[in-house]
């Protein structure tokens, strides 16, 4: 491997940055022999005396390392390291640089071997030992870390991160008093502390040791007597322990101190709450709720909190109703608030309300996709209103253009708008956004299928329908629609009878599902079994649905039940049906076929 050409002035203009860097690398080993003539700027390996053609080729494998390394190309950064440390193997550097590569790819073992031996030979470089540290703590060996930022202390003993990130390693490692003792020389220096004290008082809680927890915060209460927080950390440590009075006393000092505290109504809640208080813990959320001190994040994290665990709260839909309104008086032009009461108007059977407050918050905070999202489901799921859906959604697209669901949404409106044409065209635009999500093509694919379908494209729409399966197996709608539509025509009602029976047995109280399938049956000329299964569509809510009926009236008549046939085509009429050859079902007792199903 040869030195590249020393003639080229642009070749050396971009090596430029490399050097510098490699530079600073090699600046960080400073227990390092240069074997480097004086007067002369090479980058040179670092302990042995090599020639002058080992230290040039050495030089140009490291740079080449560095510039794989941050041009990404981690495998080729590796080979140029890996030859720097067969020209010198103990060049401490190299080892360093391959170990960052081993690290960032999760190989904490080799990245370990490689520091520990750069370590050894540069005992005082402390950007090997700060790594070194930093992968025993991500390999879980904390007690070998903590050991590497003692040795950082002894060289650098003013250096409070070496001696913080200490404790915590000791901690981690289970070395209580280690631990302990770690804080206390902390605490020598910069003084009573409250993230010391808090830090130590943690530690002997988790010890079993209580008494001297209590000690510890009272330290903190004698060093500044009216900082009103300090009881509340006294306050918590008492009901944790168990002991309310205490924990009540300390409380009630807050408010002396600082009677506008909005925070400590948090902390007389959960007091009331574990002592089965529950009028009394609403009385104090809802005062947290109502100060402007109290910040929205803890007043939005405690309403969730509440919400996932009502029952311990004993909290009716009434009195959380009361804290959704507190939240958005309190906090008017935050967009959260807005979202969760709407996600209770939804609970509440309301969800006409809760798109309303839906709307407010995507006014304050037009980026939210998940707000915009939520109001098409509400168009979608709870309200049906498709003109309405239709233009929510052409105006989500006006926002998000390239949310492939927003499209998926403006598809069904236009099919139920009976705009079959745009919504052909536009589930052609969405699909061009869904990028590994083959379920969400499947069913763009289905919404063409069923445009090309209403349009009288039969033969092409079944061609959609198989696409539309083929991508998703489990798109149990395609696979319903597809087998009813085959059924209307008379085709493959085999392959009809597989996808609506595949459906029927993952969804067998649907009496829409079972509906398919009874008439795919029916069509088959199965009459018993399709009975059977009409019968049980009709038991799981399609009672009044007047297609059914007429079904269940059109499948009794083949088994020679004229009455009850008739009977069933009277309920379908007195339902509403739409179709065009049930009066004459009725007048002349006799099965015609509904061909505009």
């Amino acid at each position: 491997m040869g030195i590249p050409g020393k003639n080229s002035v642009t070749m050396k203009l971009k090596y430029i940055w490399f050097v510098c860097l490699v530079g600073f690398v090699l600046g960080c080993s400073t227990a390092q022999k240069s074997t480097t003539p004086k007067g002369k700027n090479k980058i040179v390996s670092d302990t042995t005396e090599n020639t002058e053609t080992d230290q040039n080729q050495f030089q140009y494998l490291f740079v080449e390392g560095l510039k794989q390394k941050m041009l990404g190309n981690k495998q080729e950064a590796v080979k140029y390291f890996s030859g720097c440390l067969e020209l010198d193997p103990n060049s401490a550097v190299s080892m360093f640089q391959l170990a960052n590569i081993y690290a960032s790819n999760n190989d904490f073992t080799s990245a370990v071997l490689l520091l520990e031996k750069a370590v050894s030979i540069s005992p005082d470089n402390k950007w090997y030992m700060l790594m070194l540290a930093r992968i025993y703590q991500q390999s879980r060996k904390f007690d070998q870390a903590a050991q590497v930022y003692n040795k950082l202390i002894k060289k650098d003993p003013s250096n409070l991160d070496y001696q913080y990130l200490n404790a915590l390693m000791l901690t981690s490692a289970g070395k209580t008093d280690e631990a302990v003792q770690a804080y206390r020389n902390m605490e020598k220096k910069v003084g009573i502390n409250e993230q010391i004290s808090v830090s130590v008082q943690q530690l002997l809680v988790d010890a079993g040791r209580a008494k001297e927890a209590y000690t510890e915060i009272q330290k903190l209460i004698d060093s500044n007597p009216t900082e009103s927080k300090y009881y509340g950390l006294l306050a918590d440590l008492y009901l944790s322990q168990g002991d309310k009075v205490n924990a009540l006393k300390n409380y009630n000092k807050i408010l002396e101190l600082d009677p506008e505290s909005g925070y400590v109504h948090f902390s007389l809640a959960n007091y009331y709450r574990q002592d089965g208080d529950y009028e009394k813990s609403f009385e104090q959320t809802l005062k947290a709720f109502a100060s402007q001190e109290v910040d929205i994040d803890a007043k939005i994290q405690t309403y969730l909190m509440l919400v996932s665990d009502s029952a311990r709260a004993s909290l009716s839909d009434e009195k959380m109703g009361e804290l959704v309104k507190t939240l958005i008086r309190t906090n008017p032009e935050d967009s959260r608030v807005y979202m969760i009461y709407a996600e209770d108007l939804i609970k509440d059977n309301q969800p006409g309300v809760a798109k309303e407050q839906l709307k407010k918050a995507f006014s304050i905070n037009s980026s939210d996709y998940m707000v915009m999202e939520r109001i098409l489901l509400i168009d979608n799921d709870y309200l049906q209103d498709w003109k309405a859906l239709y233009d929510d959604s052409k105006n989500a697209l006006e926002y998000f253009p390239n949310q492939p669901q927003v499209f998926f949404f403006n598809g069904i409106a236009c099919l139920q708008l009976e705009k079959f044409k745009e919504a052909y065209d536009v589930c052609s635009q969405g699909l061009y956004y869904v990028v590994d999500n083959l379920p969400l093509k499947g069913r763009f694919i289905m919404l063409q299928g069923e445009a090309k379908y209403k349009q009288g494209n039969i033969d092409e729409a079944f061609l959609l329908f198989d696409k539309s399966v083929e991508a998703d197996p489990e798109n149990y709608m395609a696979l319903n629609n597809y087998a009813y539509y085959l059924s209307l025509k008379g085709a493959n009602l085999d392959k009809a009878e597989r996808m609506s029976g595949k459906v029927v047995q993952l969804f067998p109280d649907n009496s829409t599902y079972l509906d398919t399938y009874a008439w795919v049956l029916f069509k088959k000329k199965n009459y018993q079994l399709a009975k059977f299964y009409m019968e049980s569509a009709i038991k799981n809510g399609g009672g009044d649905n007047p297609v059914l009926l007429e079904h269940y009236g059109d499948i009794l008549f083949m088994l020679d039940k004229k009455a009850e046939a008739k009977e069933n085509w009277l309920k379908a009429k007195e339902k509403g049906s739409m179709s065009s050859v049930l009066n004459r079902k009725i007048s002349e007792l006799k099965f015609y076929e509904n061909t505009e199903e």
